[in-house]
């Protein structure tokens, strides 16, 4: 990694903040370990303290073969790029570490650990998930944006954060490593969170196949529920209209019809995916057609 215009992490970068130069001086200098942190926007949550006591004895024998990649904070450094090289090092008692010194701003500090870890396929899918909503929330990026510099597909983008919808609980189980990325995407197509948590404890009690959970889902999106009595009460008139509105809008939309009275709910998965929705009745406003 010679610079941020070459590839890798400086792709990913370029793609995020245009023409812009985070090079800096890509000269090797050895720091004090302790003059350096963590990165306060590491969007890694669990630590495998086995595989960083496996890098220590690698680095005991042959060194930290790749620099760390830091910025400056008050007296000292911020990891940018490398917490794990670092935290091995500590283990194995070095006492200086390489490192590669570059001027970032808390967006590109995050993007860059965000971007490392994805390259690495480090991150667990929830930590993953929850580094995209920060970028759609804190940083105002969209799944576009989002989708160039980190060289995944929007669909992936969009169905990662979906992700945080689960109950917490199962969450947590996927943060573990009791449930896959799998387990959790196959979750997520029920709308029960009750059943949702009922399956998943299933599956870590039997140790269930993605396809054995797939089949579970199935049967249980099948059982009939009083919300589904409830759905079936609608008049045809109610269910026509809310299957053009779907068409429509491009998202699911439900009516609840009492007499004279109702709701409208309209749902939606994201920041961006809500902005669409808003720009679609701004539009209608305005005189444009929906199409």
């Amino acid at each position: 990694m010679t610079g941020a215009k070459s590839k890798g992490l400086g792709r990913g970068l370029e793609s995020l903040f245009g023409d812009v130069d985070v090079r800096n001086d890509d000269s090797v200098q050895f720091i004090d370990i302790n003059d350096i942190k963590p990165n306060s926007s590491q969007p890694r949550q669990i630590i495998n303290e086995e595989k960083i006591d496996e890098l220590a004895a690698s680095i005991t024998s042959h060194g930290i073969i790749q620099p760390i990649l830091l910025k400056r904070s008050g007296n000292g450094y911020e990891i940018a790029a490398g917490e794990r090289r670092w935290r091995a090092a500590r283990k194995a008692g070095l006492k200086q570490v390489p490192g590669i010194i570059r001027e970032l701003s808390d967006e590109q500090l995050m993007m860059v650990a965000l971007i490392e870890n994805i390259q690495r396929e480090d991150l667990n899918p929830i930590e993953e998930a929850e580094a995209f909503h920060r970028m759609c929330g804190e940083f105002k990026l969209t799944q576009e944006n989002i989708s160039k510099s980190v060289g995944k597909s929007r669909p992936y983008i969009t169905n990662s954060l979906r992700l945080l919808k689960l109950p917490e609980e199962i969450q947590r189980m996927v943060l573990e490593g009791k449930l896959s990325n799998g387990h959790a995407r196959t979750l997520i197509t029920l709308e029960n969170a009750k059943k949702q948590t009922t399956i998943a404890e299933k599956i870590v009690a039997d140790n269930l196949s993605v396809r054995e959970t797939e089949k579970l889902v199935k049967e249980a999106s099948e059982e009939k529920t009083p919300a589904k009595k409830k759905t079936r009460e609608k008049s045809t008139d109610v269910f026509e209209v809310e299957e053009e509105l779907k068409k429509i809008l491009g998202t699911k939309v439900t009516i609840k019809h009492r007499g004279k009275r109702g709701k409208l709910e309209i749902e939606y998965f994201s920041r961006e995916e809500l902005e669409r929705l808003i720009e679609i009745f701004r539009g209608y406003y305005a005189g444009k057609p929906f199409n």
